[in-house]
This record gives C-alpha cells, structure tokens and sequence, in this order.
C-alpha cells in the first residue's frame, strides 16, 4: 500500500470548504482507437467544492461523461493532475481506488441497475453491507419517501420509484461525492422533477457534493455552478447567486 493512501472517512458539513474537495490540473484524457486519437478531455482545469451542487452542460462527445468517470475513479488520466482532499488520485493503487469507489463515491445513472429479485431493502442493503459506516437501508429509504415502498421488488415500482432507490442505494454510504450521469434521461418530466428533487434534499441535507450530468439545461438553474463543456475543454463556468428550487424550473 501507498505510504498515503486515500482519505475514507465521510463528511456532512454542508458548508463550502476554503480548500477545493477535487482539484483537477491539465487533466487529459486520450483515447486510441487503430490509428485515430480522440482527446476526450483536453487541459481542464477545475476545483470542486464539499456542499456545492453542479451541472455539467455540453453536447455529447464533449467530455462531460469522461470527466465525470475519472472523477469516480472508474477511469484514468493521460496527462494533468486530480487530488481529493489533497491526495493524489493518479498516483492511486488499484486497491486505494476500490476503497476510495466504495467509501467516498456514489453513483447515478441513467438507468437503474437494481437487481429485480431483491426488494428495495435489499438493493439498498448490498451497498450498507459493505461500507465501512452506513445509514441503515431502512434511513435511507425514508429520506427518498420511499418507506412504505421497501418491501417491494422492481417490477413493483415506477420509474421514478426505482431512481429514488437507486439514490438511496448511493447516499446509504453516506458518500462525500454524488455523480450523476442523467439520471433524469429515462423519465418523464414530472417523475424527473421528483428525482431531481431528491437529488437536491441529499446535497442540501447531508452536504454531498453533487455533480449532475445533462443535456438539459433547465437543470441549470438548479446549480449553484454550472460547467459548461465543448470538445474536451471548459468553456465557460456560471456561477448562480442563487438556487432555484426544483419545483420552481421552467420546464
């Protein structure tokens, strides 16, 4: 093992640290594909925050779902520097960024993974039973409205139903980093706003730095940044003086 290995402890301040949670310096990423390279990600520079809650806005091909990969630590750098709580993540052993996916991170997606044969208990149950210290199942479904809908299978619930399970499974390691790819992409626009709006109480409640991937950019007004991206590279960063509630966008 490192002679530094990754921080796993937790946090739930919600205020904004002086010090950036992640520090991304030149961060590059290249992929090759026979002879033609693709730079996915291009020289980004960018500091996150612990409590703050920011959309990425770019086409697709931008360099949206990479950054938020290496983020995760699901992939890695060709070039530049990412630190997390001061500690290097490039320099990371494999093992140290398994803990650091387990402990630290937790994941949305588009679609959402559940395991039918398992009831939502147990769903969100595979993560507690893992994580070092975490809510009980039972907490976290409460916290996403779902507490009399934990005995139930999948197949058993909406769309909107099983996002919010798949968010509880996320928080239920009580995680510092929230990364969401989508998570609104399959779903109508009024269990949207009720994901989204799940997703906002998590960060304002537990002060998870949340990170949202969309094309969407009535999102937006949700953040309190918004990072917009184009051809691997930051283009512009909007800072919004204030949030508007997820009840309140105009959709």
């Amino acid at each position: 093992m490192a002679e530094n290995p990754l921080p796993l402890s937790h946090s739930s301040a919600t205020s904004k640290s002086r010090e950036p949670l992640f520090r991304a310096r030149g961060v590059t990423r290249v992929y090759h594909t026979g002879e033609v390279e693709v730079r996915a990600l291009n020289g980004v520079d960018l500091d996150l925050f612990e409590g703050e809650l920011v959309v990425l806005l770019g086409a697709s091909g931008s360099g949206k779902s990479t950054l938020l990969n290496i983020l995760g630590g699901l992939d890695s750098l060709t070039d530049g520097t990412l630190t997390f709580r001061g500690k290097d993540l490039t320099s990371a052993t494999e093992r140290e960024l398994t803990l650091y996916r387990r402990n630290t991170v937790g994941f949305i997606f588009q679609f959402y993974n559940l395991i039918p044969s398992l009831t939502s208990r147990e769903n969100v149950a595979l993560i507690t039973d893992i994580a070092p210290d975490p809510m009980d199942p039972e907490e976290a479904l409460d916290l996403l409205e779902l507490g009399e809908r934990m005995d139930h299978f999948p197949s058993q619930l909406s769309g909107g139903q099983q996002q919010r399970v798949a968010i509880a499974r996320a928080i239920a390691k009580r995680p510092d980093v929230l990364l969401c790819d989508e998570p609104t992409g399959a779903l109508d626009v009024k269990t949207g706003v009720m994901v989204l709006d799940a997703i906002d109480r998590v960060n304002r409640e537990l002060g998870t730095l949340v990170v949202i991937i969309t094309h969407n950019a009535v999102i937006a007004d949700m953040a309190d940044r918004v990072i917009f991206l184009s051809d691997g590279k930051i283009t512009h960063i909007q800072e919004n003086p204030v949030r508007r509630p997820v009840g309140e966008l105009s959709w």
